[in-house]
């Protein structure tokens, strides 16, 4: 009974680092750029379904395939090639760009007006046994759905598969992953992802299965398809950040803030020690100086008493002349008496004096006089560490900021309780981005979410009824626009996709 606890334990453990690491919202993200390719025959005005494959969108109006998917197409001029994305409401035609069949890759450019969410390319290595998912459309889920040629050529989800990649093993043919993703015939031509949802590989063909034979699948390596995309003269987005899962970003995220906490806290007790050991300096300072005035006081009155005492004596000597002298010492006397007693320091000079003990501290170098709140040209250098990237660029971002909020001399960000932010919400992009800004720290925040089609169609609904925020028309105008700017954040996911971490800092010159 032991050993099948312990496997089960270590079962658990297994699938637990696995859920770790798999993420479904990145995968969705990007089944937004996977499409039906679908080959349509026109005969005489007469369109019927011949077939289909699918696709990859690397370009707005580009999509990457497989050589044999359109293949009959280009061996009959009476079909043609359809693009079916997978929501929306409708498809679009495209014509052949490029082919190689010597690596079985294809590009497609749409002929008609249309805009597809575009897919990352990851430019790092694929690891033997990592986790990777084939998105596409396989003839056989359909018949099992019962699909009809309308429903193929209407708008539908991709199917996503998951399996792991077994290296070492390529095709002689051509340079290709082999992986246990499982893919049908409809398959062709669609990617396969790593965990992020980056594109690894385009999958082209399996094993034929015998018997109980187990099957095995191919998709062309990225070093194939970025020869081809370079031939064909397409710049695709690229990245060779690594895949962090959200459950490693909010550890580490985590860690980061109990980490300042904790420098925070031994600053404070640092602090304290210090303001302590100030206000102890203080008070052995204030009252040696009391004590000396009152001492002083003291010596002065004594004396004082002394010298008129002497001049009492001179006097009935009939000395008048010394007995002058002794009075003007002694009124002398008496007067730096008073003086040394009321000019002795209070006990309410501890604070004060403790205030300038710790502000000579300061000004020697221990704690630094915060800066100006940046403003002007910025150039802004993302954190690999704090920051959650999947798809996005890495590279620098300039801003042009200004102290009432104004970005790049149009884009006004609203004024809230946690400081200047922004929604971004474009007219034709399925990515909304939630920026802020903190001018004291110099941090610039985005955190982007790759949205489906009803939820842009929500936001850009909810955009409309907003007044359009223009730059310049003073912080009432940015104070009042939160209230729309927090109406967007709430059509929002839990958790966005990326959340990208900047350092900004003075631009040396203007980009």
């Amino acid at each position: 009974m032991r050993p099948v606890l312990l496997f089960l334990a270590a079962l658990s453990c297994a699938l637990a680092t696995i859920a770790a690491h798999a993420e479904p919202a990145d995968i969705a993200a990007a089944a937004r750029s996977v499409v039906r390719v679908v080959l349509i025959s026109d005969d005489a005005g007469q369109l019927s379904l011949v077939g289909h494959g699918s696709g990859v969108a690397v370009g707005p109006n580009l999509i990457l395939t497989n050589a044999h998917v359109i293949g009959p197409a280009q061996e009959n001029d009476t079909m043609r090639i359809g693009i079916v994305p997978p929501e929306g409401k409708g498809g679009w035609f495209a014509r052949v760009v490029s082919v190689s069949a010597g690596n079985d890759l294809a590009l497609l450019r749409l002929t008609e007006a249309g805009s597809l969410p575009v897919a990352t390319l990851y430019a790092g290595p694929v690891s033997d046994g990592q986790d990777i998912y084939a998105v596409g459309y396989p003839g056989n889920v359909d018949v099992a759905q019962g699909l009809n040629i309308g429903d193929m050529v209407s708008p539908t989800p991709p199917v996503k598969t998951r399996g792991s990649i077994s290296g070492g093993r390529s095709s002689k043919q051509f340079d290709t992953l082999l992986h246990t993703a499982p893919i049908g015939a409809g398959n062709s031509g669609g990617p396969l992802l790593d965990d992020c949802g980056r594109v690894i590989g385009v999958n082209s063909f399996g094993t034929v299965s015998q018997d109980a034979d187990s099957q095995f699948y191919f998709a062309v390596s990225m070093r194939e398809v970025s020869r081809f995309l370079l031939d064909a003269q397409v710049q695709p987005q690229t990245t060779g950040a690594p895949c962090r899962s959200l459950a490693d970003f909010s550890r580490d995220e985590a860690e980061r803030a109990a980490s300042e906490r904790l420098r925070a806290d031994e600053a404070a007790r640092l602090a304290g020690i210090a303001a302590d050991k100030a206000r102890r300096e203080a008070q052995l300072q204030i009252i040696g100086a009391r004590e000396n005035g009152m001492a002083a006081a003291g010596v002065a009155l004594l004396l004082a008493l002394a010298a008129g005492g002497a001049g009492v004596l001179v006097l009935q000597r009939q000395r008048k002349r010394d007995a002058v002298i002794a009075a003007v010492l002694t009124l002398l006397l008496l007067g730096g008496a008073v003086a040394a007693w009321m000019t002795r320091p209070s006990l309410d000079d501890i604070d004060r004096r403790a205030d300038e003990i710790i502000g000579n501290m300061h000004r020697h170098g221990k704690p630094k006089a915060p800066a100006r709140p940046l403003a002007g040209n910025l150039v802004c250098v993302l954190d690999l560490q704090r920051s959650r990237v999947t798809v996005s660029p890495t590279s620098d971002l300039h801003i042009d900021w200004r102290d009432d909020g104004c970005a790049d001399s149009h884009s006004q960000f609203a004024s809230g309780a946690e400081g200047w932010f922004r929604v971004f919400v474009p007219a034709g992009d399925e990515t909304v981005t939630v920026a802020s800004f903190d001018p004291a720290s110099g941090v610039y925040k985005a955190e982007r979410y790759l949205l489906d089609y009803d939820t842009m169609a929500s936001l850009r609904r909810e955009r409309s009824k907003q007044d359009p925020a223009e730059c310049g028309a003073g912080p009432d105008a940015a104070r009042r626009m939160s209230s729309g700017q927090i109406a967007l954040k709430t059509l929002l996911p839990g958790a966005p996709n990326e959340q990208l971490v900047y350092h900004c800092s003075k631009a040396e010159s203007v980009p």
